[in-house]
């Protein structure tokens, strides 16, 4: 693996280049890592046996890799597989005084590649680490790690970064100037957030069972 720096900026291809809603585009990598941090669900976009398909996974990430749990890997997966993967989180309604104006608020990143299939065993246990650590830190050190049985049933795909594609929409609705002002309505935002929960004991546990503290510490804070 390179340890070349990465660019700031992410390079303009022919399938990120912004075409519409140029102005909530954003070629900052920093961009595009925080909404990837932000989640640990992505939906992976690819074409089997000629027909689209479209699967939510979790995922993980380096600098370079986007570490997918490998849903479609159990299908032909021969080579490298064209695929496109997407991170969406919506931060509100955009509510104006016409309905053509409405809007979401949002933050998404899109990612253009060929997933491969991980077959190294180093990379493959390091891959899954940053997997289960991005949707759940400190849970590798607490739980039992995958044996040797399980590495080999479990399917690990990985999507360079280099190609990827940013938007994000903030702020009021944009027909305040405009002549629907006069019509006397309630414009604005409504937003949206989602929070972690108090966490819930597997009914098999003993009742003495502590919840560790890297899962208890989340309770009641943000995700997304």
């Amino acid at each position: 693996m390179s340890s070349k720096p990465l660019p700031s900026l992410l390079p303009v291809t022919d399938r990120t280049r912004h075409r519409r809603l140029r102005e909530q585009g954003s070629l900052e990598r920093a961009e595009l890592e925080a909404i990837l941090d932000a989640g640990f669900v992505c939906h992976l976009g690819v074409v089997i046996e000629g027909r689209p398909v479209v699967v939510p996974t979790v995922y993980g990430r380096d600098e370079r890799w986007l570490y997918l749990h490998g849903a479609v890997a159990g299908r032909s997966l021969a080579g490298d597989l064209p695929v496109c993967v997407t991170v969406t989180h919506v931060d509100g309604l955009v509510l104006a005084r016409s309905v053509f104006e409405h809007g979401v608020n949002y933050r998404s990143a899109m990612i253009h590649g060929d997933a491969r299939k991980v077959t190294d065993p180093e990379e493959k246990l390091e891959g899954l680490r940053r997997l289960t650590e991005h949707s759940a830190p400190g849970q590798w050190s607490y739980a039992r790690r995958p044996n040797r049985r399980e590495l080999a049933a479990t399917a690990l795909l990985a999507v360079s970064l280099r190609e990827a594609s940013v938007k994000i929409r903030t702020g009021a609705p944009e027909d305040g100037d405009g002549p629907d002002a006069e019509l006397g309505l309630w414009a604005g935002v409504l937003p949206l957030t989602s929070l972690w929960g108090e966490p819930v004991a597997d009914p098999a546990l003993p009742a003495d069972t502590p919840v560790p503290g890297h899962i208890a510490r989340r309770a009641g804070t943000r995700h997304g």
